[in-house]
């Protein structure tokens, strides 16, 4: 038996957890300035995002959908890309990764946007335990009525 609504559901219940687990090591990194270490210089740490797509359905799903059955395709996470935004200069001429004239360079990372993305990531997550349940429920309903 094929759980279509299921499937999809905590599908993406993995894509926004592993959305929140990025926005997590954003908001750790905020402040990283030596992230890597690139042509003899250390790099600030860039923001990571998390890109996500249609799940692309399997020869048995669209031999399903032929046949009239059920097939679900639920989301994915595509990839881990980093923002290309500039970083920030901060003038601070005592930090120890402070060039000639002063600036430190420091991490792309908003904090305000990592709140937003976070609390959308939340939302996202808490919208298909609600799904998910709501559809549990009606399965529930369909065996007592069955047992009837």
């Amino acid at each position: 038996m094929k759980l279509g609504g299921f499937d999809i559901s905590a599908s993406a219940l993995t894509a926004q957890r592993l959305r929140m687990d990025v926005i997590s090591a954003n908001i750790a990194n905020a402040e990283t300035t030596r992230a890597g270490y690139v042509n003899g210089n250390f790099v600030p740490y860039r923001r990571k995002v998390v890109v996500m797509e249609a799940a692309q359905p399997k020869f048995q799903d669209l031999l399903g959908q032929q046949l009239n059955a059920s097939s679900a395709q639920g989301v994915r996470v595509a990839s881990i890309r980093e923002d290309s935004a500039p970083f920030k200069q901060v003038y601070n001429p005592t930090h120890p990764d402070a060039d000639a004239s002063g600036m430190v360079y420091m991490p792309n990372v908003d904090m305000l946007k990592e709140q937003v993305d976070l609390l959308a990531a939340s939302r996202s997550y808490e919208a298909n335990v609600t799904a998910l349940n709501a559809r549990k429920s009606m399965f529930m309903k369909a065996l007592e009525m069955g047992r009837r």
